[in-house]
């Protein structure tokens, strides 16, 4: 679980603004790493399907589905947020109380990320085998599109 908050709590203060909600000043190298990080998730979910020519019927199937993912989804609670800035800013830094409620915050997160994938799972098997392909191909190149790009072109 350690390892889930390690990685979750940091994107998730990026995206709910904690850090700005908590007046901190991020530095250049922070502020570049902390985008590089949403570039690459957002990277990730919002070109799923590009390249793919969906039929009419997939369209209105995967409209369906992500209807019911915005739905159904849980969010992260707007208290457990405000409760981690009160541990940010209190007189004395309470790490077992942070560390809990980052460990309670990723949780979530990782709930919403296993919905979120159960769903393009969904999405993904409605796809022809011929579509599957195409969107596999795409993923590959994405995939060593990205690799070079943090790598410097390197391998």
């Amino acid at each position: 679980m350690r390892k889930a908050t390690t990685l979750v709590v940091p994107a998730l203060m990026l995206t709910f603004g904690v850090a700005s909600a908590a007046d901190l000043t991020m530095s250049d190298e922070m502020y570049h790493h902390g985008n590089a990080m949403l570039r690459q998730s957002s990277f990730q979910q919002d070109n799923m399907f590009d390249g793919i020519s969906l039929t009419e019927l997939q369209r209105q199937q995967l409209r369906d589905l992500t209807q019911q993912v915005r739905n159904d989804r849980s969010h992260i609670s707007i208290n457990d947020l405000a409760q981690l800035h009160e541990l940010i800013i209190a007189d004395k830094f309470d790490q077992n109380a942070f560390q809990d409620q980052a460990e309670k915050i990723a949780q979530a997160e990782v709930l919403r990320q296993v919905e979120i994938a159960r769903v393009r799972n969904q999405m993904y098997h409605l796809l022809t085998p011929q579509q599957q392909a195409v969107l596999n191909q795409k993923y590959q190149q994405r995939m060593h599109e990205l690799r070079s790009a943090t790598t410097g072109g390197r391998r």
